[in-house]
């Protein structure tokens, strides 16, 4: 699995003009599901969302997690990031999941962020959606997650 997460001072995903997922101060992570991703992937990518070190203690230096800091997390499904872009002028999508499967593993990942993390937030799989942010710092990291 594949997460872009950008520390936020505020984030939306708004789908055919519905706000259906807002949050302030937190975490929008972009999060895309690779054709060998399992629960297991997906258990271990929340994790390291929830505790990577990006907020300000302090001393302003990036000591604090997600969770220190009790901020909102915001998680958008986007499958392009699982676009291989080594050479050409088109992606291919061969390593992303098929859809059924993405669809499935990202209902896995907002089912075990509402039971481990309840300030969590979605958009919505296969919508057409906007999303707006305001990245603080710019702060923006990926995150990977692979089998072991």
């Amino acid at each position: 699995m594949i997460s872009i997460i950008q520390r936020v001072t505020q984030a939306k995903v708004t789908v055919n003009g519905i706000d259906i997922g807002v949050i302030g101060t937190g975490i929008m992570a972009l999060v895309a599901v690779e054709n060998a991703d399992t629960p297991k992937q997906a258990d271990r990518l929340l994790e390291r969302i929830l505790n990577y070190r990006i907020f300000a203690d302090a001393d302003d230096k990036m000591n604090l997690s997600l969770r220190d800091i009790q901020g909102g997390l915001l998680l958008v499904p986007q499958f392009t990031l699982a676009a291989n872009t080594d050479s050409g002028n088109r992606p291919s999508f061969a390593s992303a999941a098929p859809p059924e499967m993405g669809r499935e593993l990202f209902a896995y990942i907002q089912k075990r962020a509402l039971e481990i993390y309840p300030s969590s937030q979605f958009g919505e799989f296969g919508a057409d959606m906007k999303v707006a942010l305001v990245n603080d710092g710019p702060v923006t990291f990926t995150l990977r997650c692979l089998e072991k």
